[in-house]
């Protein structure tokens, strides 16, 4: 009697079981990565400097630092446009470095097709 397939109980399991593994180290090193993340600060100014935003890596506003120079209440669209583009920026930071943590994290993904975009890994996007 000819063996059927090539599944003789050891093949297919032991490398489902390795990529499990594989797949919870990477969950792990991704908790990791965003509490990590999440402690940073990023900060950027705009009006060449007289408008400063401190951001969290929770992408939560800390800090907002003013010029008094800056302050002018004849001009406060001025004033608005500056915190606006001073805050984008720093969030656009936050941004590139959770970007490029995941890219990290995943880089060696590229023949695991099936896992998607990683959604177990939840919270870092």
């Amino acid at each position: 009697m000819a063996k059927r397939g090539g599944f003789s109980g050891m093949g297919m399991p032991g490398n489902m079981n390795n990529l499990m593994k594989q797949a919870q180290k990477m969950q792990r090193q991704a908790v990791e990565a965003q509490k990590e993340l999440e402690e940073k600060v990023f900060t950027a100014s705009a009006g060449g400097g007289a408008v400063e935003v401190t951001v969290t890596g929770q992408r939560e506003i800390a800090e907002v630092k003013l010029s008094p120079e800056v302050v002018d209440p004849d001009d406060i669209e001025m004033l608005q446009d500056l915190i606006v583009a001073a805050a984008n920026e720093a969030l656009r930071k936050a941004e590139e470095e959770s970007a490029a943590l995941m890219s990290k994290l995943t880089g060696g993904l590229g023949g695991l097709g099936g896992l998607g975009g990683l959604g177990g890994l939840g919270g870092l996007s």
